[in-house]
């Protein structure tokens, strides 16, 4: 499991015209689940995320995570991030996981955030999306599980 994770300052995810989620000040999470994962994965990635320091103290350092801050999560599915580009020009995704387990994980993520107290907004998993974030930094950070 692969998380891409970054500092906003607000973000938000639309199928079409219709807003589907949105955050103010916190984390915009692109979340690609592999074959290999399990909901387990998925309960200590989040909990990873959940604790990352990468909001700024009063001194200026990375001392704080999206729970000392009060943010929120917006979570997008993106098995693009399995990719596997190590042969040729076009990127495999034989390692993405199928799309039944890859939403119970994705799932098991949202609300492994969530029970840990931060304010989750979703994506609509498997479908086209149009995601707009501004990156407060910029801060982005690839934990893997």
């Amino acid at each position: 499991m692969k998380a891409l994770v970054q500092r906003v300052v607000s973000a938000r995810v639309a199928v079409g015209d219709e807003t589907v989620g949105e955050v103010g000040p916190g984390l915009c999470v692109l979340l690609g689940v592999a074959r290999e994962d399990t909901v387990e994965d998925a309960a200590r990635l989040a909990d990873r995320v959940a604790r990352l320091r990468i909001f700024e103290n009063g001194e200026g350092r990375f001392d704080r995570s999206v729970l000392d801050v009060g943010g929120e999560a917006l979570v997008v599915s993106q098995f693009t991030l399995i990719a596997d580009t190590a042969k040729g020009n076009r990127p495999s995704f034989s390692g993405a996981a199928q799309p039944e387990p890859a939403e119970r994980h994705y799932e098991a993520f949202c609300a492994a955030l969530r029970e840990l107290g931060v304010e989750v907004a979703t994506g609509r998993f498997g479908a086209r999306m149009a995601v707009e974030l501004v990156n407060d930094g910029p801060v982005t950070i690839v934990i893997e599980s």
